[in-house]
């Protein structure tokens, strides 16, 4: 079956495991992401029902959008893939203009712009929310239009909620299945890892994710939770069982070298 992808660019998106997840994700009525990002799994699987919900409220915001005024947006953002915008003095411009902005459907304009534009596709805010990622000196950014009205089709049996991942997880009933790709875990307990959002995903959290999981299973509720193979992962998800994928995903751990690490998808099965 083709895979669709997502018209984001996402850091740690899941469309290179998507075979691997349908394969261990249990069927259910409903799917609730609540880390969706870019929606790889969302746009890939049939569930009659998504609850999908983020802590980044632009990505909520934007996505809503796209849902209900989707010719309205194709049309406002294809404006912005033009030559003229793809220069260093522009992004810096609209990128200002993206971090004063109020408005939402000009803010997930922008969104979209600058995610396609900026660096690696990569999604970072300063700690005063501002959006800080630098030019990306792309020949040819691509617009998604196809990937855009794809998303729209599939969210019409969507709800989004920015919301945090203890409250998307309290909403799960009989008929859901849970799936949490949560920021990835550091490769040790003092590794730097990167910041999501304004706010870093710790350790305690990690930790309590897996909790929530193990409630969930408890009360007849399936959760697949992704993430890297680690000593601190294998830990946390204890309870559940593993799946072991061999993606030897390379990540730069302390004192800059790289190291390669495999994906874990642990099951909590009833």
């Amino acid at each position: 079956m083709k895979k669709n992808r997502a018209f984001l660019k996402w850091a740690g998106g899941k469309y290179p495991l998507l075979d691997d997840i349908k394969k261990h994700l249990p069927e259910g009525e409903c799917l609730i992401e609540p880390f969706v990002g870019a929606g790889s799994v969302f746009l890939n699987t049939d569930f009659s029902r998504y609850i999908l919900a983020d802590i980044n409220s632009d990505l909520i915001s934007l996505y809503d959008i796209v849902k209900t005024r989707t010719d309205e947006y194709v049309q406002c953002a294809r404006a912005l893939f033009v030559p003229e915008t793809n220069q260093a003095e522009v992004y810096y411009q609209l990128r200002e203009e993206f971090n004063q902005c109020r408005e939402p459907l000009r803010r997930a304009v922008l969104f979209l712009y600058l995610n396609r534009h900026g660096y690696n596709g990569l999604c970072r805010y300063n700690l005063r929310g501002e959006f800080n990622v630098p030019f990306g000196r792309y020949k040819k950014p691509y617009f998604p239009e196809d990937e855009l009205y794809h998303f729209a089709e599939k969210a019409q049996n969507a709800f989004f909620f920015c919301e945090s991942y203890a409250d998307s997880m309290a909403r799960a009933d009989k008929d859901t299945v849970v799936y949490c790709d949560p920021p990835y875990a550091p490769l040790s307990a003092t590794a730097n890892f990167t910041a999501y959002h304004t706010n870093s995903f710790s350790l305690e959290q990690q930790a309590h994710l897996a909790a929530l999981a193990e409630s969930l299973k408890n009360d007849r509720i399936p959760v697949l939770i992704s993430n890297h193979d680690t000593s601190l992962t294998r830990e946390w998800y204890r309870q559940a069982e593993w799946h072991l994928v061999k993606v030897r995903r390379s990540i730069s751990s302390n004192g800059g070298t790289r190291k390669k690490v495999d994906e874990l998808l642990a099951l909590y099965r009833p």
